[in-house]
């Protein structure tokens, strides 16, 4: 992995889980001094992640984390609809055992009724992976999981104020079973419940409309 990429990497995760929260200046030389990297894979990294909409460099000004928007909600969930659906399809047709055999392990890592909000995040994000790996369509696995991330973000920003988490995970359980059975018209229709069931809990957390404490 080059210097460049392992700055992308460990950038993205502190922008990501909020480390550098929405808003903050980005001192490069405090990313240097901390990632142990120099000045231009810092650089590379950091319009790398402007083209992610994680970063944004205001001319004469400086570089910021990327603001969190209601509108950033709708747009990349309407992207997400779309692509994520796509992938389903795909994967379905394309997908092998061994794909397949990593999402169970997935889900039977742990105990759900035992698993932090943290580990429940981390299945997420490894069940997504697995089917967009499934596709079998590189163009369409980076698109995707540049657009995971955003949603992750949105996912940790309003963390304290989700619901019972579980219920993802357990709609990731049947998506796996229609996967495997090559089912794609089904695990089309759940992924995208899925979807939209995630985006309808944080539209209404970002309007103050949810009823969890």
């Amino acid at each position: 992995m080059s210097l460049s990429q392992q700055a992308y990497g460990r950038i993205k995760r502190k922008i990501v889980y909020l480390e550098l929260e929405p808003g903050a200046v980005i001192d490069e030389t405090a990313l240097q001094e901390e990632l142990d990297l120099g000045r231009t894979p810092i650089r590379e990294a950091l319009q790398r992640l402007e083209k992610e909409k994680l970063v944004t460099i205001v001319p004469r000004r400086g570089m910021f984390v990327t603001e969190i928007s209601i509108t950033d909600l709708y747009q990349i969930f309407e992207l997400r609809l779309t692509v994520e659906a796509l992938a389903t399809r795909l994967a379905a047709r394309r997908g092998t055992a061994v794909h397949w055999q990593q999402m169970a392990d997935v889900l039977n890592s742990i105990p759900w009724d035992q698993a932090t909000d943290q580990q429940l995040i981390e299945i997420d994000e490894a069940c997504h992976h697995i089917i967009y790996a499934a596709a079998g369509n590189h163009f369409l696995e980076d698109m995707l999981i540049t657009c995971y991330a955003l949603s992750l973000r949105l996912w940790y920003f309003f963390l304290h104020r989700i619901g019972d988490m579980r219920t993802a995970v357990q709609e990731h359980q049947q998506i796996y079973e229609v996967l495997r059975d090559g089912n794609a018209t089904e695990a089309v229709r759940l992924m995208e419940q899925h979807i939209q069931s995630f985006q309808a809990e944080m539209h209404a957390i970002m309007l103050g409309t949810s009823t969890e404490n």
